[in-house]
């Protein structure tokens, strides 16, 4: 009985220290508080199929690099990038002669050190008139 009880004890023993080794290995890899370097570049977020999804970001620090794994919205601007963040105003009213209505946003985060520009301009074309009208006969029928 006293045999049984000392091979679970050196079981769990040894069970402890593998887990606190896998524990102090991981935090190794990803460079974290004990990690040489103070100053990240990071390039944009790369995908890894087409133009968007799951992909990777590659950073520079001295002669270190690493890569980590990001993900690029599918229905992300191209034109300011996934890394700048914008808070927009709302979308103005449509301009007649060129069929579209714009609205403007300033900047709010540039994430891993992304060159952003401080306002941005952005457009969309205005919607069909004639959605309006079907939705006004749908509601006319109800009375």
């Amino acid at each position: 009985m006293q045999h049984r009880g000392f091979l679970l004890l050196a079981f769990l023993a040894l069970l402890a220290l593998t887990s606190a080794a896998a524990k102090k290995k991981d935090k190794v890899k990803k460079g974290g508080p004990g990690s040489e370097c103070a100053e990240w570049t990071w390039g944009p977020c790369t995908p890894s199929n087409k133009d968007c999804g799951a992909g990777f970001r590659e950073g520079t620090c001295g002669a270190q690099t690493q890569r980590l794994r990001c993900r690029v919205p599918c229905n992300w601007k191209k034109e300011f990038g996934a890394d700048c963040k914008y808070k927009f105003e709302s979308w103005g009213s449509c301009d007649g002669s060129s069929g579209t209505k714009a609205r403007q946003g300033t900047l709010k985060k540039a994430r891993y050190n992304a060159q952003c520009q401080e306002t941005i301009r952005v457009t969309k074309p205005c919607a069909p008139k004639t959605k309006a009208k079907a939705k006004a006969k749908k509601g006319k029928g109800k009375d």
